[in-house]
């Protein structure tokens, strides 16, 4: 097992360095202008003093270079120097220097900054991400806690009229976009009952009783509109995977043995059937990070969507860049963890 990790993660450098370059080029061809926005009566020295500013006037292999010293050296230093006060680019800009005979190399040690926010960009993130985990993590764990007993349950009792309502609720929840859900519960619960806020308050801190009742209160329809989603799918796994092991051989096996139905259905199906489910649910956390893009314009939740959105839509290619690139690390990282899970699951998988 520590083999295959080892070299999953050798193979990941690889894979994650071409996927940094294809998202550099593809927003690099992507029309636009970061200062499009900008007066018309600024004058043209003025605009190309501002291009410079920005590092527009190098070229593109530079930038690219730049960007990955900045995400893979510059931003962990950082994070080290905040924890430890060591600064270990300074070690690498001696070693450097030291290598190619040149004292009057300058080492590129600045933080990638957001052209929209004018702060580093990974500030603006760590500032968001918290939204991001509590409204759309909570979602995703809720609708997980759902989804498979929901899934187990129907499976179990196919047909019966517990299976009826799963299936189609799971339809319509699978079915449904989030963004009329939303849109559809905020009219019902905050605009005719007046039961909970139509917007969600970014600045609102839990600090008693009162402030964590109204946190819970503005949570309650984004987590229903993205637990509802999520557990659709979660359970339509589920009940499909159940279907198929309970008609194998080791179970009537298992059964002819005088194991009870309990231990048969929750010990050796159930064990065998989420293997197919973990990969959804794991290729499925990445989104937490991400943020439900359009859940979060809808209920004006500030999280990393949001700012996404916000940053595509201001021509920002440092935080456009970095996200995304953050998400594919996620799929690659999520990716190993249910290969992993696989050999945990069953032992009938073993990687050499």
């Amino acid at each position: 097992m520590l083999t295959f990790t080892f070299r999953r993660l050798l193979t990941a450098i690889p894979t994650l360095l071409f996927i940094s370059l294809v998202i550099f080029l593809l927003l690099e061809a992507a029309p636009g202008d970061p200062l499009a926005d900008q007066p018309l009566t600024v004058p043209p020295e003025v605009r190309e003093k501002m291009r410079i500013a920005l590092g527009l006037d190098q070229p593109w292999y530079f930038r690219y270079v730049l960007w990955q010293i900045g995400f893979f050296i510059v931003e962990p230093s950082h994070s080290i120097f905040k924890l430890t006060g060591w600064m270990p680019t300074d070690t690498l800009e001696s070693i450097i220097r030291f290598i190619s005979g040149n004292d009057a190399f300058i080492y590129p040690a600045e933080r990638t900054v957001s052209w929209q926010f004018r702060a580093p960009v990974f500030d603006v993130i760590w500032q968001r991400m918290p939204q991001t985990l509590t409204v759309v993590g909570v979602a995703y764990l809720v609708g997980v806690l759902i989804a498979l007993p929901i899934g187990i349950i129907s499976a179990y009792r196919q047909y019966s009229w517990f299976d009826q309502i799963g299936t189609f609720i799971s339809m319509i929840g699978f079915s449904v976009p989030t963004f009329f859900t939303g849109v559809l519960l905020i009219v019902i619960f905050a605009i005719e009952l007046n039961w909970f806020p139509s917007v969600y308050d970014t600045t609102l801190r839990v600090t008693d009783w009162e402030s964590f009742l109204k946190q819970v209160r503005q949570m309650a329809m984004p987590v229903a509109v993205l637990a509802l989603f999520n557990a659709a799918q979660i359970s339509r796994f589920m009940r499909a995977s159940m279907l198929d092991n309970l008609n194998q051989d080791y179970v009537r096996t298992a059964r002819a043995k005088g194991m009870t139905e309990r231990v048969v259905v929750l010990k050796h199906v159930l064990r065998n059937s989420l293997i197919p489910v973990v990969t959804v649910i794991a290729l499925g956390v990445p989104s937490i990070f991400g943020g439900a893009i359009i859940t979060e314009q809808v209920f004006k939740v500030n999280g990393l969507g949001q700012a996404l959105i916000g940053a595509i839509y201001a021509n920002d290619l440092p935080m456009v860049q970095t996200l995304t690139f953050i998400f594919a690390i996620l799929i690659v990282l999520f990716n190993l963890i249910a290969d992993i899970l696989y050999g945990l699951l069953d032992p009938r998988i073993r990687y050499d």
